[in-house]
């Protein structure tokens, strides 16, 4: 590896002595030049299909292919048993990489959801499919407007692509403890291994973003391709490649990125973007990175360094994993949950952001695409609870100081933006959305809604942080009790749910969250933590009990309902086995009754009808395990988990919702809440078993893995 390469480009292609290509020439034979990836084919026939081996693969035909094998639409891992077996592997994202298989196909120009692996730095996040093409990747902060969002834009979006320009089949998995992720290509002449990430430094994170990706020769010889092409920032703004003394740069509005590139990378340089090919062979080591500010100076790194961070990275992921405490049911699918976490949570604040992206669509039809890179108090105080339980103390007090600033210096609001500054601002660029399905949306309306379980979720948080032995603030014990006072006035008011509904109701599960609100600030309160008399809180939150055991369970069908005076059945109910509302007969009753009405298979839809609009609720059918652990029926518990886990995506990432009929995801990714009900899930499973230490095997170790 040399210096950082770049001007006007040589004749000479990676030392191999060919002629430099055109960037038109790395299009293929598209006269528009509107094929914007390698080989888009893998076997030259332009097709809209990709294939590996140069055989056609169908597309995209998910459901074609029998349980817990590998499909089209980016497979599956092998389906669990009990602790000491496979279940250790399933839903983490290991058990698929054995197995060598042809890249997702597109459909469109379009990769399937379950197709992509996260990267991320603690302040964005980029999104890679298992074709080598980086669709989604805001610069530098994750509610920047996306550099490359070919996610949502196919043609003008933007991508950064990396694969061999042959056909091939490959296999990915996320290395041992950490969010750096391995894919190794196979083609009829060799084989190569691609190692990425957004890289850290010796003090954590960079003050610059850096997406650095490693390519080694394994044996023979693998012809490669890159293409590094900025979009349009959803139709705001059109990038452009200035030639410098040190390389090509490229910017979009007010992003500079530069291009590090291993000294044998000779680049082709166009006006909107930058390209190349390479072939590796054994023993070989080539780098493609890009480094990028927002209206800040550009520091313009040796390849050399680059390449040791991507190792330091996946060290300081290590450590970090090496402080993480869980030794319950399906260790590595709860591990590879708590490190997708780890990457939402947006470290200059400590929020915890919804999702990764916007606008993935919650329905094959449209009109359901929402912005969710916005942190929620609900799932920020989720997060909290999850990282108390791994013993996380870092991110723990940072996400505990969010949430009691943000509520101490404005009104309790559903969600604020990552910094914790209130945004209401809302558009929709001019883009075709995911397979065209829109609207796209930027910003999100849905903060200015009165939700009532903005209570319990800010108080129960705080409740489980004392409890784990940590003490408030004089400041925050006053603003608390003051929530607490205003959840026992509000309680009487109807809202818009957890679901953030359009009709105002009285929703049970918005009064159970006042009810936990005033459970969790009288604990407070006897604990010393809260000033006050805990008396009033305790007399309000009887009552709220009696007002829902009376009004809102209906005896003849045995279930708790979504509001009086409907017949209407809302899953969050199960959160409230959790919360300790409620883990009678009732609720096994209500349980039971919701798998029957909302169930599809495993899946839970959100509440009554939704099965007719959306996919299944991923964390809705987690709050069902969990809920059947808090009720003392494991071995069911046990098995719905197991259900579960082998939808898990190859690389052990969730989206908001599944297709029941296909298995497709919907949904904006990595999701938050998803991931938390599945650590809630398995926690809850383990606590009712007695806490019982699981050992975790080694199998995930390869030769070679992440070396120097």
């Amino acid at each position: 590896m040399g210096s950082v390469t770049g001007g006007a480009p040589s004749s000479a292609d990676g030392g191999y002595g060919a002629p430099g290509p055109r960037v038109a020439d790395l299009r293929g034979d598209d006269p528009e030049g509107r094929d914007d990836r390698f080989a888009p084919d893998h076997d030259g026939d332009h097709d809209g299909t990709r294939h590996g081996d140069g055989v056609l693969e169908a597309a995209p035909g998910y459901g074609s292919h029998p349980p817990g094998g590998t499909g089209a639409d980016g497979g599956r891992p092998a389906e669990g048993a009990r602790d000491g077996g496979p279940d250790v592997v399933v839903g983490s994202g290991r058990a698929a990489a054995e197995a060598l298989r042809p890249p997702t196909p597109r459909t469109d120009g379009y990769a399937a959801l379950r197709s992509y692996a996260a990267l991320g730095d603690g302040r964005t996040v980029a999104l890679v499919a298992d074709d080598g093409c980086i669709d989604w990747f805001p610069v530098p902060d994750l509610d920047s407007p996306p550099a490359f969002g070919a996610l949502l834009d196919e043609v003008g979006g933007g991508t950064f692509s990396l694969a061999p320009t042959a056909p091939y089949r490959m296999r990915r998995r996320y290395l041992p403890g950490s969010n750096v992720l391995s894919t190794e290509y196979v083609t009829g002449t060799g084989s190569a291994r691609v190692t990425e990430a957004l890289t850290t430094g010796v003090a954590g994170r960079l003050p610059w973003c850096e997406l650095a990706r490693r390519v080694e020769g394994l044996t023979g010889d693998v012809p490669m391709g890159w293409r590094i092409a900025p979009g349009t920032a959803l139709a705001t703004a059109s990038p452009w490649v200035q030639g410098t003394t040190h390389g090509p740069v490229l910017r979009i509005d007010g992003v500079t990125m530069a291009t590090v590139l291993s000294s044998d990378l000779t680049p082709v340089v166009g006006e909107q973007e930058v390209a190349g090919v390479f072939t590796t062979t054994p023993g070989s080591r080539h780098l493609v990175a890009l480094v990028g500010t927002e209206r800040e100076p550009v520091q313009l790194p040796t390849p050399e360094e680059v390449d040791d961070r991507v190792s330091r990275t996946l060290t300081n992921w290590q450590v970090w994993t090496e402080a993480f405490r869980y030794q319950g049911p399906w260790p590595l699918a709860v591990q590879r949950s708590a490190l997708t976490l780890k990457l939402l949570v947006h470290a200059p604040s400590g929020s915890v952001a919804a999702a990764a992206t916007t606008s993935l669509p919650e329905s094959w039809d449209g009109g359901k695409n929402w912005d969710y890179r916005y942190a929620w108090l609900r799932d920020t105080a989720y997060a909290v609870d999850a990282l108390i339980a791994f013993g996380l103390r870092e991110e723990t007090h940072a996400a505990i100081s969010w949430v009691v600033r943000t509520v101490r210096e404005s009104e309790p609001r559903v969600f604020y933006a990552l910094d914790g500054s209130v945004r209401d601002d809302h558009s929709e660029p001019d883009v075709p959305g995911w397979r065209g399905i829109g609207p796209v949306s930027a910003g999100n309306r849905a903060g200015l809604q009165r939700q009532l379980g903005v209570y319990g979720d800010v108080l129960a948080v705080v409740r489980g942080y004392v409890d784990a032995g940590n003490l408030l603030d004089a400041d925050t014990g006053r603003a608390l009790a003051a929530l607490a006072d205003e959840a026992a006035d509000a309680w009487h008011r109807p809202d818009a749910g957890m679901w953030e509904l359009d009709e105002e109701q009285h929703y049970t599960t918005s009064k159970l969250g006042c009810w936990q609100a005033l459970e969790c600030a009288a604990h407070l309160a006897e604990a010393g933590q809260l000033p006050g008399v805990p008396d009033r809180w305790r007399a309000e939150a009887r009552r709220i009990r009696a007002w829902v055991e009376e009004h809102c369970w209906d005896e003849a069908r045995g279930t708790y309902l979504m509001h009086p005076g409907s017949d209407a059945l809302d899953a969050s109910i199960l959160l409230h086995a959790m919360s300790g509302f409620d883990r009678s007969g009732r609720m096994s009753s209500t349980v039971d009754v919701l798998r029957r009405e909302l169930g599809t298979g495993p899946w839970l839809h959100r509440y009554t009808g939704m099965d007719r609009e959306e996919g299944a609720f991923v964390a809705c059918s987690f709050w069902g395990v969990a809920a059947l652990a808090h009720l003392g029926r494991l071995d069911e518990a046990r098995a719905w988990m197991d259900e579960l886990l082998a939808e898990s995506s190859d690389v052990g990432v969730w989206a908001e919702m599944v297709d029941p009929a296909t298995g497709h995801f919907l949904g904006n990714l990595p999701q938050a809440l998803s991931h938390l009900a599945l650590v809630q899930a398995a926690v809850a499973v383990w606590d009712a078993e007695g806490r019982v230490p699981v050992p975790v095997p080694d199998v995930e170790s390869r030769p070679g893995d992440g070396a120097r």
